[in-house]
């Protein structure tokens, strides 16, 4: 069974983020274009914002697009096929490693935020280390099988940022990278609050993944 992730990857050279600085009130989202037999693929973006000369000047001078060429717009948002020059630290070689499948990736000023599928978490594990060795920050947002049911929508927005900072933090690690102290404070809350946070969203996690699902206790057969 694969996992489906959302994460946020932080670095000044994934590319196109130079060109989401230049126009910050633009939505710029990245897909792959038409496959190619040979060399770097094409790549479609989509701008949604009125400042189109503003964007186009920043793409003739970003050192990851080698060209480019306008090819729709509905609205305000237009439609760019993309040939990457494939040089230098922003080659998107770098970060074809594994057998992941790229759903979205909206490109913003810090990074990119990319939903994602891999086969298996050992896949999803070689990324997330691969991009801290490769000093792209990584933060995860949300991670769940990707033939199962979402987690209930009882649990809320601050459980849920609760369980996965702490995840992400390594709180969870055996032997611990961060203690409760270091999630609370990435956070602002105090450890207190935490605790009964994470508490409340167990909770969820064994109602929804255990309680509903005996075979995963044992308690079947």
């Amino acid at each position: 069974m694969g996992l489906l992730a959302e994460f946020h990857l932080s670095s000044d050279h994934l590319p196109l983020v130079p060109v989401a600085t230049v126009v910050p009130e633009t939505t710029l989202e990245l897909d792959q274009g038409q496959p190619r037999s040979s060399g770097t693929p094409t790549l479609i973006l989509r701008a949604t914002g009125e400042d189109a000369d503003a964007l186009e000047a920043a793409l003739d001078d970003s050192r990851f697009v080698g060209e480019y060429s306008r090819i729709g717009r509905d609205g305000a948002t237009r439609q760019y096929q993309l040939r990457p020059a494939g040089e230098g630290p922003e080659s998107l070689d770098e970060l074809a490693v594994n057998r992941s499948v790229v759903e979205r990736i909206v490109v913003v000023e810090d990074g990119w935020l990319e939903r994602c599928r891999f086969a298996d978490r050992e896949e999803f594990a070689a990324y997330r280390a691969f991009c801290r060795e490769h000093d792209i920050g990584f933060t995860l947002r949300r991670l769940h099988d990707d033939e199962a049911e979402r987690p209930s929508e009882r649990m809320t927005d601050r459980q849920r940022e609760a369980l996965l900072t702490a995840y992400e933090m390594g709180y969870f690690d055996i032997p611990r990278t961060a203690s409760m102290a270091d999630v609370a404070e990435s956070l602002g809350i105090t450890a207190p609050s935490l605790s009964e946070r994470l508490r409340r969203a167990y909770v969820h996690l064994v109602e929804d993944h255990l309680r509903s699902n005996p075979d995963l206790m044992g308690l079947t057969g």
